[in-house]
């Protein structure tokens, strides 16, 4: 098995969420009855080792862009071009990802891993490992030396983000065809048979579905014999941007910041980060729970309940970016409420 180079991920704070759920008791209100925005408030709690939390003032999204070679097998209902087009809307601020994360008080972050194009921005194209990936049906997504590359730059962009000030952070995604090699870690990481993992992905119809069946099957076979290794696993069958997106994962909970997971490509990201770096879903929740059928297997694996279930498979952080206002909720209840005793209010009787 290949070393991840990760270090060992600390526990979340459990006697700073156990002040919190005993600050929860004596805020004007009857127990619990916030349900699981009480919860979501002692974890960041836990997460930030103090309570009350400090208020979230800065949510950072990460887009991890990246082409598959896979995608010329007509999985996706969109050519991959559309992923560099796409970069550039990120930038101009007009995608979905930029309309949600202003609402949530976020920013937004672009990285080119491997996108099939040589015009974006330098400093997008910062970390850049190649030029899309192989067909993973046929052949493996990187080499050796890309997947390290991929990994360090995943563990570099989430130590510059902390260093910088962010108090939680999203992975979002950008990749034509991105969903078939998420749907195939899925597949090898939870024994799922590779007809339950594949989705409609941008919309393909019957005959991309089937197409994209087969593509999975066909890498599913490649990945099975790699799936205990996680670094090998994302060499066979990922691609630089899901790979770098599961070390920036892992990294996030080195580092001891919260994380709101997006949708599948996130999820499948996911999935590899809690093998790179044992525990490092403590430092988790789910955004929301996508339609794509493999999403769901993912929070199912991971034991983890998504925030909110609004049908969306857009990507790029979409999701996660909804379920921010949520989380910044439960922080406040937890440091401006005011207890029974603060505001004089009589509280639950002795029973």
């Amino acid at each position: 098995m290949s070393d991840t180079g990760f270090s060992a991920v600390v526990p979340p704070d459990e006697s700073a969420r156990l002040d919190a759920q005993q600050r929860h008791d004596r805020l004007t209100k009857p127990a619990d009855s916030l349900g699981r925005l009480e919860e979501l408030g002692a974890w960041i709690a836990a997460c930030q080792g103090r309570c009350p939390p400090a208020p979230l003032t800065r949510p950072r999204i990460v887009i991890f862009a990246g082409d598959h070679g896979i995608a010329a097998k007509g999985v996706s209902a969109y050519p991959s071009e559309v992923t560099a087009q796409m970069v550039a809307n990120f930038l101009a601020g007009g995608a979905a990802i930029n309309v949600l994360a202003a609402t949530a008080g976020a920013t937004v972050r672009v990285v080119d891993l491997s996108v099939d194009s040589a015009e974006t921005p330098a400093e997008v194209a910062k970390f850049k490992v190649r030029r899309g990936s192989g067909s993973i049906d046929v052949e493996d997504a990187l080499t050796g030396d890309e997947v390290a590359a991929a990994i360090a730059a995943g563990r570099a962009i989430a130590d510059e983000e902390v260093d910088s000030g962010a108090d939680l952070l999203v992975a979002g995604d950008m990749g034509i065809g991105n969903t078939t090699p998420a749907a195939v870690l899925v597949a090898a990481l939870t024994g799922a048979e590779p007809v339950a993992v594949v989705g409609r992905g941008t919309g393909i119809d019957d005959r991309g579905w089937m197409r994209k069946a087969a593509a999975i099957r066909d890498a599913l076979r490649r990945a099975r014999p790699v799936s205990a290794d996680p670094v090998a696993l994302l060499r066979t069958v990922a691609g630089a941007d899901i790979a770098a997106m599961a070390a920036f994962l892992a990294q996030a909970a080195v580092r001891r910041t919260p994380v709101v997971l997006d949708g599948l490509i996130a999820g499948a990201a996911a999935l590899v980060a809690a093998e790179l770096a044992p525990g490092a879903g403590d430092w988790w929740v789910a955004g929301h729970r996508s339609v794509e059928p493999a999403h769901t297997m993912v929070l199912d694996h991971l034991g983890l309940k998504p925030l909110l279930e609004l049908d969306m498979r857009l990507g790029e952080g979409t999701g996660a970016a909804a379920a921010i206002p949520i989380l910044s909720m439960a922080v406040r209840i937890l440091a401006e409420m005011a207890t029974f005793a603060d505001a004089g209010v009589a509280g639950p009787a002795a029973g």
